[in-house]
C-alpha cells in the first residue's frame, strides 16, 4: 500500500473517532489535499542522473528545487563533485549511486539525463537502452562516429529512445522560423548561417570539472568545432528535413592557445546541399558576447532569429518586420520529455531526434577531417 493510501486509511480510522459534524469537512479537505499532492508528484517526470560534470546540470537541479522534476537518483564517482552539489542544492545521501549500472540495479526512472564527457554517452547508452530506459544527452551526440553508430545500434536493437538536448531547440524564434519556412513563407532555401558561441569556456567562468573535458580533444572530440558547431549542424539538419550535405569544408584556428593547447577555439564550417543550398556555421570561443542565431535567406525575403525571443523579416535590406512568435512549442527538455514519453508528440526528425544527431556527428566527423586535411570532404 503507498504511503499515500496508508494515510488515508489513518485518517479514515481517526475520523470514526471524531464528532461527525466537526470532522468530515476536514477530513475531506485534508484527504483532497493529500490526492492532488500526489497526482501532482506523479505526474512530474522521474529522472536519474549520469554525471554531474556538465555545468548544464545546474538547469535541472534548479528544477528539482523548484519541484518541477523528480530525481531518483544520481551517478558520481567523483566525490569532490557530489560533496559541490550535495551543499549547494541540500540533496540526499539517498540519491547517490557511484556507477550507473549500480542505480539502475535501486531504481527504474522514466529517463536517465547524462551530464558527462561527450565520450562518455556511449557508455551511458550501453547501460541505458538494454533496459529499455530512454536517454537524453546534452549535445552533441557523440564525440565520433563509431560511437553514435553504437548508441544508434542500441536504441534499435532494444526499441529505446535516445535524445539530444540542445538549448536553442526552445527558442520560440527558431520554432516560428521553422513554420514559416516549411509554409513557403521564404522561397527557396538559398543560405542557411548559424553564429554560436561566446567568449570562451574559460572567460566566462566554466567549472574546472567541465573544463577537465571540454578541452580535452579525446572525451569532448574537439574544441569551439564540436562545442558550438554541433548547434548550426542541428539546425541546418532540421531545416533540411533531414537532408544529408553532399560535402563538407572546414577551417579551424587556435586564437588563444595560451588557454586551449589541445583544441581548436574557431571554426567556420561550409555544409553543400544538393539543390544549391549552402549552409555556413561559425563557431567560436572568440566572440566578444555570448551569441546564438540563425539567419535564412530564401528567394523572397529572409528570416533572423536574433535570439530565443526575437524573429525579424527583412524584406530588403532596409525594410525588417518584427515577427509575433508562435506558442505551444516547448519552453524546455523536461516538458518535451514528458509530452514524447507519453505518446501526445512523434519526435521524428525533430531536433532532439536520434535521426538528426546522427546526421550531426557525421557532419563534425566530416569538418574535423576537412579542417585537419585541407580537403572539402564528400559524404558518400
Amino acid at each position: 500500500m503507498s504511503l499515500f493510501f496508508k494515510t488515508i486509511h489513518s485518517c479514515l480510522k481517526m475520523n470514526t473517532m471524531m464528532v461527525p459534524t466537526c470532522g468530515v469537512p476536514g477530513l475531506l479537505l485534508m484527504l483532497l489535499t493529500l490526492f492532488f499532492n500526489h497526482v501532482s508528484a506523479r505526474e512530474r517526470l522521474q529522472v536519474a542522473v549520469a554525471g554531474l560534470s556538465h555545468d548544464h546540470v545546474n538547469t535541472l537541479l534548479n528544477a528539482y528545487q523548484q519541484e518541477a522534476v523528480e530525481i531518483l537518483g544520481i551517478a558520481e564517482s567523483d566525490q569532490a563533485l557530489v560533496v559541490h552539489y550535495q551543499e549547494r542544492y541540500k540533496l540526499d545521501d539517498v540519491l547517490f549511486f557511484k556507477t550507473v549500472d549500480d542505480m539502475l540495479q535501486t531504481i527504474r526512472p522514466d529517463i536517465v539525463l547524462a551530464y558527462n564527457a561527450i565520450s562518455e554517452h556511449v557508455d551511458a547508452a550501453e547501460v541505458c537502452l538494454p533496459l529499455g530506459i530512454p536517454l537524453m544527452v546534452e549535445k552533441p551526440l557523440a564525440a565520433t562516429n563509431e560511437h553514435a553508430r553504437r548508441i544508434a545500434e542500441l536504441a534499435t536493437k532494444y526499441r529505446t529512445q535516445v535524445f539530444t538536448n540542445y538549448e536553442t531547440t526552445w527558442y520560440g524564434s527558431n520554432q516560428t522560423l521553422k513554420r514559416m519556412v516549411d509554409g513557403g513563407e521564404v522561397g527557396k532555401l538559398k543560405k542557411i548561417m548559424v553564429k554560436d558561441g561566446h567568449q570562451g569556456p574559460r572567460e566566462i567562468g566554466c567549472s574546472e570539472a567541465f573544463l577537465s573535458w571540454l578541452t580535452d580533444p579525446e572525451k569532448n572530440g574537439g574544441g569551439a568545432l564540436i562545442d558550438f558547431g554541433c548547434y548550426g549542424a542541428n539546425l541546418m539538419t532540421w531545416l533540411m528535413n533531414g537532408e544529408r550535405p553532399i560535402a563538407v569544408t572546414a577551417v579551424t584556428r587556435q586564437l588563444k592557445p595560451a588557454l586551449y593547447p589541445m583544441v581548436d577555439d574557431d571554426a567556420t564550417i561550409i555544409l553543400e546541399y544538393r539543390g544549391g543550398t549552402t549552409g555556413i556555421i561559425q563557431a567560436s570561443w572568440d566572440w566578444p558576447y555570448s551569441i546564438k542565431d540563425l539567419t535564412v535567406y530564401g528567394e523572397k525575403t529572409s528570416l533572423h532569429a536574433v535570439d530565443a525571443n526575437t524573429l525579424v523579416l527583412h524584406s530588403s535590406p532596409k525594410e525588417q518586420v518584427d515577427i509575433p512568435l508562435v506558442k505551444g512549442y516547448f519552453d524546455g527538455h523536461l516538458s518535451y520529455l514528458q509530452a514524447v514519453l507519453q505518446g501526445d508528440v512523434n519526435d521524428h526528425m525533430d531536433l532532439s531526434s536520434l535521426a538528426n544527431n546522427l546526421i550531426v556527428v557525421e557532419i563534425l566527423h566530416a569538418a574535423r577531417e576537412s579542417a585537419k586535411r585541407g580537403e572539402r570532404i564528400l559524404l558518400h
